[in-house]
C-alpha cells in the first residue's frame, strides 16, 4: 500500500466504508464524526489523496483511521489504496462512500441486507422510490433525487444506463451514483488491479465478467463544501469517456455464476 496510516487499524465489523478524500477539510469532520457517533457498527477508513487544504492534518489530529497518500493519485488510485486496505484487513464488504457528506450512512444497512442475498455489487439508486418519500434525507433535511440532477448529468446518466444494458443485458437505473457496496471478490480484484476505477464502465465490465448486481433506493444530499473529483467543466468529457469505454468493451457476457479475470 502506498502512503502512511494513522488511527487504530482495528477491525470491528465485516463492512468497511472506504472514504476517498481530496480537499474535504470543510466536511470530513462532520462526515466521520457522524459515523463514529451514530453508526459505531460500521468501520471506516479515510484515504487522503495528497490534499492541499489540510484534510490529512485534520484526520491525524482527530485520530481518524486514515491512509495518507503522499501525492494526488486521483480517484482511481485513491480508491485502489482503500480497497487494498480492505483486502489486507479481511473485510467481507466495502462501501464506496464520499467524504463530502452527500452519501448517507442510513442506507448502508439496506445495501448490506441486499448483499447478503448473494449480490457481488449493490448500488444506490436515486431513481428508485423509497418506501417513505418523506424518509431519510441528506444533511439539514435536504433531499436530491435523480429527477433533480442537472440536465446534462441526467442525460449522461440515461445514456450510460442504455449503454450498460446494451452491452450486458442488465438494467441499472442509476449507474453514476457513487454509493456502492462490493463483496470480497470485488474488493480483492480492485486491490490487485490498478487499472480499475470505481466508475460506471468498471461496473459494466464486472457485470460482463459475471458479477451479480442489485440496487437499493437512496437519496443523496447536496455538496455543501470541498472539492469534487468531477469538476463541472469536465462533466461532458467524463460522460463521453464512460460511454466510449463501455461501448468499446469486448469482454463476452458471462451466463454462469462467478467472476473471471480473463
Amino acid at each position: 500500500m502506498i502512503g502512511s496510516f494513522s488511527g487504530e487499524r482495528k477491525k470491528n465489523s465485516e463492512v468497511l466504508l472506504v472514504i476517498p478524500a481530496y480537499n474535504e477539510a470543510d466536511s470530513i469532520e462532520r462526515v466521520v464524526d457522524e459515523l463514529i457517533r451514530d453508526y459505531p457498527a460500521l468501520d471506516y477508513v479515510v484515504v487522503t489523496d495528497g490534499p492541499t487544504d489540510g484534510t490529512d492534518i485534520i484526520c491525524q489530529r482527530r485520530g481518524y483511521n486514515a491512509v495518507h497518500l503522499p501525492k494526488n493519485l486521483g480517484l482511481a488510485g485513491c480508491f485502489h489504496n482503500g480497497m487494498k486496505y480492505a483486502s489486507e484487513m479481511g473485510y467481507r464488504f466495502a462501501v464506496q462512500f464520499d467524504g463530502d457528506g452527500q452519501h448517507r450512512p442510513e442506507y448502508i444497512d439496506a445495501m448490506y441486507r441486499k448483499a447478503l442475498e448473494g449480490y457481488d455489487i449493490v448500488m444506490g439508486s436515486r431513481f428508485l422510490p423509497l418506501e417513505e418519500e418523506n424518509g431519510p434525507t441528506g444533511s439539514r433535511g435536504r433531499k436530491e433525487s435523480g429527477s433533480e440532477m442537472s440536465g446534462m448529468r441526467s442525460l449522461g446518466s440515461r445514456l450510460i444506463r442504455v449503454a450498460i444494458f446494451w452491452k450486458t443485458g442488465v438494467r441499472v437505473t442509476d449507474p453514476t451514483c457513487g454509493l456502492r457496496m462490493y463483496d470480497k471478490r470485488i474488493i480483492d480484484m480492485f486491490a490487485r488491479r490498478t487499472d480499475l476505477a470505481p466508475e460506471p464502465d468498471t461496473v459494466s465490465l464486472l457485470i460482463m465478467k459475471g458479477a451479480k448486481v442489485a440496487e437499493v433506493p437512496v437519496r443523496v444530499a447536496q455538496r455543501e463544501s470541498g472539492e469534487s473529483y468531477l469538476k463541472p467543466m469536465n462533466a461532458i468529457r467524463y460522460m463521453r469517456r464512460m460511454l466510449g469505454s463501455i461501448l468499446m468493451m469486448r469482454t463476452r457476457r458471462r451466463s454462469g455464476r462467478g467472476i473471471t479475470e480473463d
